[in-house]
């Protein structure tokens, strides 16, 4: 059988869909259920002294179910969930939020010694096929974990800052922010070098366990690996809304969980301390000390500089990733926000838009951190 021109177009856009949609149906189907019970979110009987109102919260979700495509939320005053939406039980792609979390795995190996801040990336034998400068091999994995490396090779994945690239050997080690996923990737290596473990038995086992994450299970974990590019690949990871929210509690709990310290307080601090100012970050991005919401960088976590001019935000902290995902800590509020938007499986290779931006995540924190009954 024969078919003109437009018809065999509209059969092959058939048959493209088809395929993608099938794709995103098993996407979905390989989540993994979850490894072990783990331990319920204790909920609040009251919003007494939350500082929210039950009128403000039911606006919220009414914003939530008609205006974002926000897949799950959860929110924690002073340890105990008083606010949550849709499914927080959802396993799904943490985006660059696994940054902050890796800042944490580093802790326990700073302390003990396994992991020297100052040494050199050529010490510890980091190098690329295509060769890495000798300036580029003094960056030290504390230039490393802070994106101040220096190192402008190409990761072996997108989503960094290519606008702000310079060319190689451009700048000393440590000089230089650049919010670039080759420093990211290498830093999840330099941790696998040091412990002799994945990045993922490391949050299993520091993590995962001792707060008795409820959705994990190590198989939901991939790393993307594109070799043509960068030896390091990116840890990419997944995680439930809920489970989210532990880890937020955790760092605002500076590191303690149910009596036991699991990552030092000392560690807390210095990775939620700006290394990166404000008025650099702005630069960076296109931003200037008007603009209503400003971070400085710290070691992979952004510390809010100013949100809308609220109060309270002094010593607040986020983990951003793209599409929607968010751990955002208030500590003056006592307050931890878990945010996610689940993107399909079409917007993830980037052939289509979705997920919650960060001007409208940020709308949803301060109609959140509003939500007294009066309007935002």
């Amino acid at each position: 059988m024969k078919f003109n021109k437009k018809v065999k177009t509209v059969i092959l856009t058939f048959t493209i869909i088809t395929l993608f949609s099938t794709l995103a149906a098993l996407q979905s189907c390989r989540v993994h259920k979850p490894s072990f019970k783990g331990t319920d979110l204790q909920k609040s009987k009251t919003l007494n002294g939350s500082g929210f109102t039950q009128q403000g919260l039911d606006k919220l979700t009414s914003y939530l179910k008609e205006n974002s495509v926000t897949t799950g939320m959860v929110v924690l005053y002073d340890g105990k969930m008083v606010y949550e939406y849709g499914d927080i039980s959802e396993v799904s792609y943490l985006a660059s939020c696994r940054k902050s979390v890796l800042a944490m795995m580093y802790g326990k190996y700073i302390e003990d010694g396994a992991v020297d801040l100052n040494q050199s990336i050529g010490d510890l034998g980091i190098d690329e096929d295509d060769g890495l400068l000798p300036s580029e091999k003094q960056a030290t994995v504390n230039d490393i974990i802070t994106a101040r490396s220096g190192v402008f090779h190409i990761p072996a994945n997108g989503g960094y800052d290519e606008k702000n690239v310079l060319k190689r050997g451009s700048v000393k080690h440590g000089e230089y922010f650049l919010y670039n996923n080759w420093d990211f990737n290498v830093a999840g290596f330099i941790l696998e070098q040091a412990t002799g473990r994945s990045v993922y038995e490391e949050i299993e086992q520091q993590l995962a366990i001792p707060l008795g994450m409820q959705d994990w299970n190590i198989k939901n974990q991939s790393r993307k690996v594109n070799e043509s590019k960068s030896r390091y690949s990116a840890y990419h990871m997944y995680f439930s809304a809920r489970d989210m929210a532990k880890i937020g509690q955790l760092m605002l709990n500076k590191g303690k969980w149910n009596g036991k310290q699991l990552i030092s307080e000392k560690w807390i601090d210095k990775i939620t301390t700006t290394v990166t100012p404000v008025e650099i970050v702005n630069k960076r991005y296109g931003a200037n000390k008007d603009s209503k919401v400003q971070f400085s960088y710290g070691y992979m976590w952004w510390i809010l500089e100013n949100l809308f001019s609220l109060p309270d935000m002094e010593g607040a902290y986020t983990a951003d990733g793209w599409g929607g995902q968010y751990i955002t800590v208030i500590p003056n509020r006592k307050l931890v926000i878990a945010h996610k938007a689940k993107l399909s499986t079409l917007t993830l290779w980037g052939l289509t838009q979705g997920g919650v931006d960060g001007w409208q995540y940020w709308e949803i924190v301060k109609m959140l951190l509003s939500s007294n009954g009066e309007q935002s």
